[in-house]
Order: structure tokens, then sequence, then C-alpha cells
């Protein structure tokens, strides 16, 4: 427990301290854009300065050359001149836009809104205006901070990856572990069983009984044979799933109150299907027994297996209480259940089954509150 708490204590320490550090970095950004903004506001304003002193200047006056100088020196900032409305000049301003009167003219708009003019006063009531855009320097200064903010994004997406796969692969080795050493626990008991039934035969015990025990006893080998394979990678065999479907259909139904109305739809040409029959029957009997769950016992329950194609589907429809849309994903992840008893890990193993082991798809195809839910596998078939 001390070790759990002081992990969360320094996880959300190294939290705060990301946060410190990003707000720091986004504030020294801003505050140099700020600086950059000032500077060239000051240049723009020194330009002005050297215009407003050329026009007023004659030729004779010794600060003409340097005047000159300084309007020559803006190589960078994106500008337009004007007096009345009209454009006078223009520089660092692509050639295509500046030989487009429309284009020159939009752009000007632009500058407008990018910064306030400078009004330069050149003789009593003459006025012109400095309209001045930002640097190539400072619209990439401008998007630093989102590219930041996406590398840091990028950096934490990979992180969390990398401890969700890492915390994935633990419960999937947890999972693998507690599943053969359950099939290692019932394999002991399971073969005294085998034993007193022989011994049960010997003694001409009623034979409708040994037939009905023999079944559980079976059951039993097929539900140690599934536990077993969970973790390792399942053989899979070419079968016909409408068969293997029924089979595990009718061996619940069997088991079940006849408040359940059951049904059975399929084609009568077979299905073939590249697929384990023991890890695939557990399949059917978690989703039949999710249904009769949802049903409370009483309801109807039909199993419906279409040839769409390329795939074979399974439909396990109720009549039960019905899922949420929200839940429609929810419902598979470890853990997640609506009873008061239980782990919540049927639906989660039935779709690792499903979708890591025989390569299908698994999902709830529709549901309606009171009204019923329909869940669909789909696999491919075997050409």
């Amino acid at each position: 427990m001390q070790f759990s708490e002081r992990r969360n204590t320094t996880r959300w320490i190294i939290i705060l301290a990301s946060f410190i550090i990003i707000s720091l970095i986004l504030w020294n950004t801003y505050t140099f854009f700020q600086i950059f903004k000032n500077e060239e506001r000051v240049k723009m304003e020194l330009w002005a300065a050297a215009q407003k002193s050329f026009l007023k200047a004659d030729l004779e006056n010794d600060n003409i050359e340097l005047n000159l100088e300084i309007l020559k020196s803006n190589k960078t900032i994106p500008m337009i001149l004007t007096e009345n409305n009209a454009i006078m000049t223009q520089a660092n301003i692509e050639e295509e836009i500046e030989k487009d009167s429309l284009k020159l003219a939009a752009f000007l708009i632009k500058l407008k809104k990018e910064n306030e003019p400078i009004k330069i006063e050149y003789d009593e009531g003459k006025f012109q205006y400095l309209y001045y855009g930002n640097s190539s320097l400072i619209n990439k200064l401008k998007y630093y901070p989102v590219a930041l903010l996406l590398i840091i994004f990028l950096f934490a997406a990979l992180v969390y990856n990398y401890y969700r796969s890492n915390k994935i692969g633990i419960q999937n080795k947890l999972w693998a572990g507690m599943a053969k050493e359950t099939a290692h626990q019932i394999g002991t008991p399971l073969s005294s069983l085998i034993g007193w039934l022989e011994i049960m035969r010997a003694d001409n015990v009623d034979e409708m009984m040994i037939i009905e025990i023999e079944k559980d006893i079976q059951r039993l080998q097929t539900i140690t044979d599934r536990f077993s394979k969970i973790g390792s990678e399942p053989i899979l065999e070419s079968k016909n799933i409408i068969d293997e479907t029924r089979e595990s259909f009718d061996y619940l139904k069997s088991r079940f109150s006849n408040q359940v109305e059951f049904s059975f739809t399929a084609p009568k040409s077979p299905i073939i299907i590249s697929l384990n029959p023991a890890l695939y029957s557990w399949t059917i009997e978690n989703l039949m027994k999710n249904a009769i769950d949802a049903m409370k016992g009483r309801g109807k329950l039909k199993i419906v297996i279409e040839n769409d194609g390329q795939f074979a589907k399974i439909n396990v429809c109720d009549s039960g209480k019905g899922i949420p849309k929200n839940q429609f994903k929810s419902i598979f992840e470890p853990g997640f259940t609506t009873k008061k008893r239980g782990w919540g890990l049927g639906l989660s193993l039935t779709k690792r089954i499903v979708e890591e082991y025989h390569k299908g798809k698994i999902r709830v195809l529709k549901s309606e509150i009171d009204v019923g839910t329909t869940m669909q596998m789909s696999f491919r078939k075997v050409n």
C-alpha cells in the first residue's frame, strides 16, 4: 500500500513539474514574441521618420543619403505605403501579389489587421500611412508554441501507449498464468472423478445416471482444455461453424428452464471457418449466458447464422433490458459489469478469443432499452 501511494505521489509530482516547465516555455515564447514585435514596430517607426525626412528634405540636405540607407534597410518586414487611399510603394511582398492589383489590395487589408498603421505627416495637412505585417521570423515564432504543444502531445501519446502496452502485457501474463493454474487445479479432481465413474459402471449403477455424469465430466474436460489454451497460440481447424454453434447452443438449451424460448436459424449449406472448437464454444456460451442474465432468466433467445459473402456472421439476440449506446464499447473492457456478482471478464475474454485468436470481429449490432440486444460475431470464411 505504501509503495503504491508513493508511486502515485511521484507520478503527480512529475505531471505537475512537466506542466510548470511547459507553462514557463510558453510564457518565455510569448515574451520573446512581444519583444520582437516591439522591435519591428521601432524599426517601422524609424523607417517612417526617414520617409518623412526624405519627403521634406531638399537635394542639398546632407541627411538625404542616410535617409535613403534607412529606407533601403528594411528587407524582411512586408509593408505598403499609402497616400489618399492610394498605394504609393510596397516592399518585401511576393512578386505574384505585387503584380496583381486585386491581390495587392487584399494584402493591404490583411496588413491593416495585423498591426496599427504609422501615420506620417510630411507637410501640413498632408499624410501618408505605413502599413506593415509580421516578418517571417515573427510568424515562425508565433507558431512555435503550437509546434511545441504538438510535440509534447505526441511524446505524451507515446509514453501513454508504452505504459498501456506494458500494463496490458502484464495483465495478459497474469490472465494466462491464472488460466493455466486453474486448468491444473481442475485436472486433479477430474482424474479422480473419471476413476469413480469406472467404479460406478462396475457396480452396475443406473446407466442414465452414468451417462449424465459422463456428460458433466466431458464438460469439465472441455473447460480444462479451454483454460489451458489461454496465453498459448491455439490450433485452428477448418470446421463447419453451423455445427459448432449448434452443439454449444443445444448443450446450454438443455440446462436452462423452459421460461427461456430458444430458437436457432442457419443456412442449410455448411460454412467452413478456421477456428478452435474449444475456444469458439466458450464465446457462444458466454454470449448466451449474458443474454439470459439480461433477460433475468425469462424471454426469447435467438441465434441466427448468416452467410454474408466472404464472412460468416453469428447474431445472438435476446429480449433483455438492453445496453445504452454509450456502453457499446466499454462492455468489452476487463472489469466492466452491471451485475452485483462477477469480475466482468466474460465479454472481455470473448473479444480476445474472437479478435486475437480467430482474427474476427465482435460488436453490439443493435440494442434498445427494455427491448433487447443483438451481439454479432463475424469470421472470414475458408475459401
